[in-house]
C-alpha cells in the first residue's frame, strides 16, 4: 500500500509518501520558524495563512520525490487533532477534498498516535512503553498495537517542551526554545543549580513542569540583573532536572509494566542530553530503548502515513464530515 500522509497540526506543513508502513519514499517539511521566531512562539493566524499557501506545493513535492502520481496512491492519512484548530483545518480540508476528487480513501489520524507510529516504522515490536514529550504533550503509555494504548501517566500542567520554550523566552534565547537551550547547555554546569525534580518522589507516573519553570523564574529574579554570566549554568541545570524526571519516570513505567522495551518520541526526544541519558540508564537497567532520528522526533508526514497504513489495512475509513479536534486525546 502506498500512503500519502499530511500533517498541519501546528506551524509545520508536512507531507510524505510511505510504502507498506515501512519504506519512506519521500518526506517534505515546510517550516515556519522564521515567521514565528520574532514573536517568541507560534501565532495561529499566521500559521494557518501560511499553510494555505504551502499545502498544495508541499503535497506535490512529496509526490514528485516519491516518483508517483496521485492516481497510484492507495490511501491518504491526515492529522485531525490535537493541535491548533486553524492549522488542523487546512490539512484536513485539503485531504478530504483530495480524497473526494480522486476517490482515494482517507483516514483521520491522531497526531499523538502518529508520533508513536514511528516505532512501528523502525520495527520495534509491541508491547512497549512509549514516552511522548513535545511542546504540547507529555505522556507515558503502554503500546500493544496501533490503536491499542493504555495511558500510564501524563502531565498535570505544562508539557516538557512548553517548559523549555518558556524558560528560553525568560532568558531571551529565542524561539524555538528547545534547540537553543540544548546548544547553550553544553557550555554550562548541569549541577550548578539544584532545581527541583517535580513529582520524582511520587509513585505515580504523572508529570508536572510548571514548578521547575517557576523555580527558574525565581532564581533569575534573585540574580538582580546579573543573568548573562549565569545563563549557561541556568539552562544546563534546568535541562538536567527535566531530563532526569523524563528518564526515571520512563524506567519506572517499564519496570512497573514488566516490559523491557521503551520508545521515546516527540520534539523533546531530539534533545541531546535526553538521548544520552536515556541510553545510559537503559543500559544500566537492561532495557532496550529506541530513539528515532532527529527528523522523526519533530512533526512530519511520515508518522501520519505509517499510522494511516495500519488503519487503512484494517479497512478503516473516515467520513467526509470528520472535523478537527484541537484537544483530541490519545
Amino acid at each position: 500500500m502506498l500512503i500519502l500522509g499530511i500533517d498541519s497540526s501546528c506551524d509545520d506543513m508536512c507531507a510524505a509518501v510511505v510504502r507498506d508502513g515501512r519504506e519512506i519514499l519521500s518526506n517534505v517539511v515546510s517550516s515556519q520558524e522564521g515567521i514565528h521566531s520574532r514573536y517568541g512562539g507560534v501565532v495561529p493566524e499566521l500559521a494557518s495563512r501560511r499553510h494555505l499557501e504551502t499545502v498544495l506545493p508541499v503535497v506535490e513535492e512529496a509526490l514528485r520525490l516519491s516518483g508517483l502520481k496521485l492516481e497510484e496512491i492507495d490511501g491518504i492519512g491526515v492529522t485531525y487533532g490535537p493541535g491548533l484548530i486553524v492549522s488542523l483545518l487546512v490539512g484536513l480540508s485539503f485531504a478530504k477534498a483530495l480524497s473526494l476528487a480522486s476517490s482515494i480513501p482517507f483516514v483521520g489520524i491522531n497526531h499523538l498516535e502518529g508520533h508513536i507510529a514511528i516505532a512501528f516504522l523502525k520495527g520495534l515490536e509491541p508491547p512497549f512503553v512509549a514516552l511522548l514529550a513535545s511542546g504540547g504533550h507529555t505522556l507515558l503509555c503502554r503500546v500493544d498495537d496501533i490503536g491499542r494504548y493504555t495511558l500510564l501517566g501524563q502531565t498535570r500542567d505544562d508539557a516538557a517542551g512548553e517548559a523549555f520554550d518558556k524558560v528560553a523566552k525568560l532568558l531571551d534565547l529565542g524561539y524555538p526554545g528547545g534547540p537553543r537551550i540544548d546548544a547553550l547547555s553544553k557550555e554550562g554546569d548541569r549541577e550548578a543549580i539544584p532545581f527541583p525534580r517535580p513529582h520524582m518522589s511520587r509513585k505515580d507516573l504523572d508529570f508536572s513542569f510548571s514548578g521547575i519553570k517557576t523555580a527558574v523564574l525565581r532564581y533569575v529574579q534573585g540574580l538582580e540583573g546579573d543573568v548573562e554570566a549565569r545563563k549557561a549554568d541556568i539552562v544546563a541545570s534546568f535541562q538536567e532536572a527535566v531530563v532526569e524526571v523524563l528518564v526515571e519516570k520512563t524506567i519506572r513505567a517499564c519496570k512497573g509494566s514488566k516490559l523491557e522495551r521503551a520508545f521515546v518520541t516527540g520534539g523533546v526526544a531530539a534533545n541531546s542530553r535526553l538521548r544520552e541519558r536515556f541510553l545510559e540508564r537503559a543500559k544500566e537497567e537492561g532495557i532496550e530503548v529506541l530513539l528515532p532520528e532527529i527528523p522523526f522526533c519533530t512533526d512530519n508526514g511520515v508518522m501520519i502515513a505509517v499510522a494511516a497504513y495500519h488503519h487503512l489495512k484494517r479497512g478503516e475509513r473516515s467520513p467526509y464530515d470528520l472535523t478537527a479536534i484541537p484537544n483530541l486525546m490519545l
